[in-house]
């Protein structure tokens, strides 16, 4: 069959059509933004791609188009396929269809942590030996790619509450149903798709609602937005997990879902930390402990491996296992990834993109800056690339989920309503806005001293600041 993908340079659509390929149909695509690497991985894996949604790049006709969700009505290809009677679908539904189908699904959702906890979660079945296919919505480094088809029963799938696409509002993760569910947490985001924080919860239930009954729900603790989902009606067992939850409500919780798992620290920034498993229907109660020691940081971390830990336990990976497993997890690229360092200022690429997120990431950072002997700055650059930025929704919560940045740099996000002025004013730490990517630069190259952590912070390129900045840094190292 020869398919044909509409916005195939999306992290979705592009592992999208690395399964197609596996599954072994010709494939090709188009996209208004065709260029390396996702070109260039999908190229290699024998995928015609067009550049731009010209309806020439539909001829001859394909069997299948697969539309992705950037896609609406007035786009030249979309019109020309509706007008033509092509048959097409959306990549959730063609992941339904031709890759889920009779496979023990294990789907990760939340407003934070997802790809993370996604990846964590495949390489432990990975690392036990299990083969699972994945579907992640970005690129792990202990995988050679963000998709592949692995062996049955297990899939490991990024299970994204954003809508399907212009034809089907529902969110993604409605046409998954999987076996393994984890609901990490639940804020409100993606304020260009929902009215408020219940439409989501709305789209969350319907998940709930397709998770079978001899499956298993994994929901955080202390997170009264999932609580209140659940509330709505839950016809599959539940298991709960937090961290630093004290031994009585562990063996409390315990009792109520029969399972609660709980991850004791061991140090401040989370690179060590105790696995805990409570059962309810032991004497003991507490029935298994097991260390995680990694090069990971952050509170937020350390839940979404106790998540992860979790899912692959219900999936027959013991927790021994899965902690080793752990032990060995490289992390994924644009998640605290290092990109350089130049005259001892070291540059850090990472994807929040929300409060939350910001907040655990540099809090992360800072405590473990805070054991180090020689003094460090820790500075955050911000670019409020997201629709929900851009549209200020996030106004009021953004100067705190800076505090923990000795200094944070904001881009200034053309047509938003976000006021950066009064973000400054409210701000604990010292706070600067700018209006392009090379002042940003010339900034932090004439101001940066040996020691300064700087980590840019966006949901997009940036304008490639990583790579100018360490080049700038170069400069001005060679002149003095």
């Amino acid at each position: 069959m020869h398919i044909h993908i509409l916005g195939i340079c999306g992290t979705f659509m592009g592992s999208l059509a690395v399964l197609a390929r596996q599954l072994g149909h010709e494939v090709s695509g188009s996209d208004a933004n065709v260029y390396p690497p996702m070109s260039t991985q999908l190229e290699a894996q024998g995928i015609e791609l067009c550049q731009g949604y010209n309806a020439e790049n539909l001829k001859p006709q394909p069997d299948l188009v697969v539309i992705g969700n950037a896609m609406s009505r007035g786009n030249p290809a979309v019109e020309h396929v509706l007008n033509s009677n092509i048959p097409y679908c959306s990549g959730p539904e063609f992941l339904a269809r031709w890759v889920l189908k009779d496979r023990w699904v294990l789907g990760v959702a939340g407003t934070h942590g997802k790809t993370t906890t996604s990846s964590m979660l495949a390489w432990i079945l990975e690392y036990a030996g299990l083969n699972p296919g994945y579907l992640i919505g970005g690129i792990a480094k202990n995988f050679p790619s963000s998709a592949t088809l692995g062996e049955p029963p297990f899939f490991v799938v990024e299970a994204d509450e954003y809508d399907t696409a212009f034809f089907d509002k529902r969110s993604k993760f409605i046409h998954y149903a999987p076996r393994t569910a984890i609901l990490n947490n639940l804020e409100f985001d993606h304020g260009d798709i929902f009215d408020d924080l219940s439409s989501i919860q709305k789209q969350f239930h319907h998940l709930v609602r397709t998770i079978p009954s001899n499956g298993l729900i994994l929901y955080a603790h202390s997170e009264p937005n999932i609580d209140e989902v659940l509330a709505m009606g839950c016809w599959t067992p539940t298991q709960q997990y937090g961290v630093s939850v004290s031994e009585q409500e562990c063996r409390q919780r315990a009792q109520d879902d029969k399972v609660f798992w709980n991850a004791s620290l061991l140090d401040e920034q989370g690179s060590h930390f105790e696995v805990l498993k409570y059962c309810g229907e032991s004497e003991n109660s507490l029935l298994s402990q097991h260390t995680v020691n990694w090069e990971m940081t952050g509170m937020h971390n350390v839940k979404n491996a106790l998540a992860a830990i979790a899912a692959a336990h219900h999936s027959g990976v013991g927790v021994a296992v899965a902690c080793e497993a752990l032990n060995n997890f490289e992390g994924v690229k644009r998640r605290m990834e290092l990109r350089g360092e130049v005259r001892g200022i070291s540059v850090y690429d990472d994807f929040a993109h929300h409060p939350t997120a910001i907040a655990s990431t540099l809090e992360g950072m800072a405590a473990k800056l805070k054991h180090q002997t020689e003094e460090t700055r820790l500075i955050a650059v911000i670019e409020p690339r997201s629709n929900t930025m851009r549209m200020g929704v996030h106004q009021s919560q953004l100067a705190d989920a800076t505090a923990a940045a000795d200094l944070t740099l904001w881009k200034q996000p053309e047509a938003s309503s976000l006021d950066l002025d009064e973000l400054m004013a409210a701000s604990k730490k010292p706070a600067r806005k700018f209006s392009s990517t090379d002042e940003i630069v010339e900034f932090l190259a004439d101001h940066c001293i040996n020691g300064d952590q700087i980590v840019v912070m966006s949901n997009g390129g940036f304008d490639g600041i990583h790579q100018k900045l360490l080049d700038e840094l170069e400069k001005t190292s060679t002149r003095s």
